[in-house]
């Protein structure tokens, strides 16, 4: 495989062409690096089996723990997620943002990406080039931090990724450097915020 090539995007105003480039590699089962609001992100699409293996094999991680998505618009959560009228309150005020949903997934969500109490982890981050990728997709990225996988540290900016991951992954979206903050994570099932993880996000 070639070392992935790196586009310059504007991760505030997105630029079509580089939104339509990064969907077609999602689409041909490719994974991408991205900046979002909390650190640089790798991902491919929801429903693309080798794209997800592709993901699994690169963090070297155990497939008992599924990845979290994201996606395009808070309207589009209730498609993956359960989504009761407490939940789209409590998401309504925290999205765009740094957080990350735990829900009752729904039957279009894959097995895969369920843990086996069939939850899910999604995100609408403050990110809009990569929530703009989403949309001309059509459907959620599947969201994981950019990591070296020797030694765990963040990778905070595109020369740094295709250092260390370049042949691996296939595009990456170069949105300056961003430093690595882990979203904030709570669980809105049974109509209660429990908080899993602080992160960036702060609860008011």
């Amino acid at each position: 495989m070639s070392v992935a090539p790196i586009l310059e995007v504007n991760p505030h105003y997105p630029q079509p062409h580089h939104v339509q480039k990064a969907a077609e590699v999602l689409r041909a089962d490719g994974l991408i690096a991205y900046p979002t609001d909390t650190s640089y992100g790798m991902g491919c699409a929801l429903f693309s089996k080798k794209g997800i293996d592709r993901l699994y094999q690169l963090k070297d991680r155990d497939r008992k723990k599924p990845f979290s998505f994201l996606c395009a618009d808070l309207s589009d959560v209730a498609k993956y997620g359960h989504v009761s009228n407490f939940a789209y309150r409590t998401m309504k005020q925290l999205t765009p943002g740094p957080f990350t949903f735990i829900l009752t997934a729904t039957r279009t969500v894959p097995e895969m990406m369920q843990t086996r109490q069939r939850q899910v982890g999604i995100r609408v981050p403050d990110a809009p080039f990569i929530l703009a990728v989403a949309a001309e997709l059509g459907h959620p990225i599947v969201t994981t931090s950019a990591l070296n996988p020797r030694g765990g540290e963040a990778l905070v900016d595109a020369r740094s990724i295709k250092e260390v991951l370049g042949n691996r992954i296939h595009l990456i979206l170069d949105g300056g450097i961003q430093p690595n903050e882990p979203s904030t994570i709570i669980s809105l099932i049974g109509d209660e915020i429990d908080l899993i993880r602080q992160g960036k996000g702060v609860l008011s």
